[in-house]
C-alpha cells in the first residue's frame, strides 16, 4: 500500500519522521512536531501504519501546514516581488548572482553556471 501525503508518494521502508520530509515544505523538525500531535512513534515504519494514522497525519499536514504546490507558489512570488521592488536581493537574482552575501571572485560555480570563455578555444 503506497501512502500519498500532499500528492507525494513517501517510501514504505523508512521510518515516519524521514519519510515525511520527502514531502516538499516539511523537515526533520516539523516532521516531529507533526509526529508528535499526532501521537505517533517516530521509529515506525510507513508500511506498519494503520490507516487512521495516515489519515491523521494527513489531517494535520492539510490544516497546518503550507506544502508542496501551495509553498512552490509562494515563494517565486516572494522573489518575483523582489525583482519587481529593485531591491538588491532582487537585483542579484534578476543576476543570477548569489543573494545571501556568497563571496563570488571564487565558488558560486554553481549559482553562476559552468566557467566559459577560459583557455584556447580558438573562438576570441
Amino acid at each position: 500500500m503506497a501512502v500519498r501525503i500532499a500528492s507525494v508518494t513517501i517510501p514504505n521502508d523508512k521510518r515516519v519522521v524521514i519519510a515525511l520530509t520527502y514531502v516538499f515544505g516539511i523537515g526533520l523538525t516539523t516532521s516531529k512536531l507533526i509526529l508528535k500531535n499526532a501521537r505517533i512513534d517516530e521509529s515506525v515504519r510507513v508500511k506498519d501504519l494503520a490507516e487512521d494514522q495516515v489519515n491523521k497525519l494527513r489531517v494535520i499536514i492539510e490544516k497546518e501546514y503550507k506544502v508542496e504546490g501551495d509553498l512552490k507558489r509562494e515563494v517565486v512570488a516572494n522573489i518575483k516581488r523582489l525583482k519587481e521592488i529593485n531591491c538588491y536581493r532582487g537585483l542579484r537574482h534578476k543576476k543570477h548572482l548569489t543573494v545571501r552575501g556568497q563571496r563570488t571572485k571564487t565558488n558560486s560555480r554553481t549559482v553562476r553556471g559552468n566557467k566559459k570563455g577560459f583557455g584556447p578555444s580558438g573562438a576570441k
